[in-house]
């Protein structure tokens, strides 16, 4: 791939991983459109370390101060809710092994992306208007942590989307926007890592060239830049404008598999 091509790879992966527009699908149907083949397992190893450290940094803070209360005080609210993450982390990470070959053929077909793009859209507009949003982060309990475990286990289809999954199992369970996107983000460390590992294992080393390093920079900046914005947009704003252009985009896709 060539430079321009490489940072918009980075680009879709850093905006699509934390927006819930679902980044694997734009890594799948990125080629598509473009007409060229799959860009390989070392870009996406790339791309998920360039988020994984987007999320990292911007939430440094955060994670410092869960990881010392617990190891003041596991039962401390930080301990606490650094077991509920693990918790939530189980469900997808069970669900991911159980179904990685799925994930990397049948999953990732056009048709079947943008299907998915369209019928979770669904779920997310009901749980964006129906929901009624009171709970903080600081009430983060077991049981929630379970069902929107859960509902992050749904992103092992590209379409579904890590973010938009949780974030609306999040809603249906009372939170408040912007509570539900920091619990959303909190939890995507533990899974990206997770994937990364994963995908690193069958990296070559040698295979790392100036395109991966410039996909590696571009998802990393926009990673940061799509955390920030979301959080700040969903203080005062709902996520009808991401289920419109995840419809949008689906039937993009329908149009030119059947009539382009």
């Amino acid at each position: 791939m060539n430079f321009i091509e490489s940072f918009f790879l980075g680009v879709l992966q850093g905006i699509g991983e934390f927006l819930p527009i679902s980044s694997s699908a734009h890594l799948t149907l990125f080629p598509f459109f473009i007409n060229k083949p799959y860009q390989g397992l070392a870009f996406d190893v790339m791309l998920h370390i360039g988020t994984l450290l987007a999320i990292v940094i911007f939430f440094y803070s955060d994670w410092v101060k869960i990881l010392k209360e617990t190891l003041k005080d596991p039962y401390s609210p930080e301990g606490k809710k650094l077991f509920f993450l693990a918790i939530a982390t189980i469900p997808a990470g069970v669900v991911g092994l159980s179904l990685e070959k799925y994930a990397e053929t049948l999953f990732r077909t056009p048709i079947m992306v943008a299907a998915s793009l369209i019928i979770f859209s669904i779920a997310i507009w009901i749980a964006d208007r129906k929901a009624k949003t009171f709970k903080e982060e600081k009430e983060f309990s077991l049981k929630d942590a379970i069902l929107i475990g859960l509902a992050q286990a749904l992103a092992i289809i590209p379409g579904a989307s890590r973010s938009g999954m949780t974030i609306s199992a999040a809603l249906m369970l009372g939170y408040k926007r912007f509570d539900a996107a920091r619990i959303s983000f909190l939890l995507s460390a533990p899974i990206i890592l997770g994937a990364g590992i994963l995908e690193m294992r069958k990296l070559d080393i040698s295979s790392i060239n100036y395109s991966l390093i410039t996909a590696f920079v571009s998802s990393f900046i926009f990673g940061i830049i799509s955390i920030k914005f979301l959080l700040s947009y969903l203080k005062k704003r709902g996520m009808g404008l991401f289920v419109i252009y995840r419809i949008l985009l689906g039937t993009a896709v329908f149009a030119k598999y059947f009539f382009l």
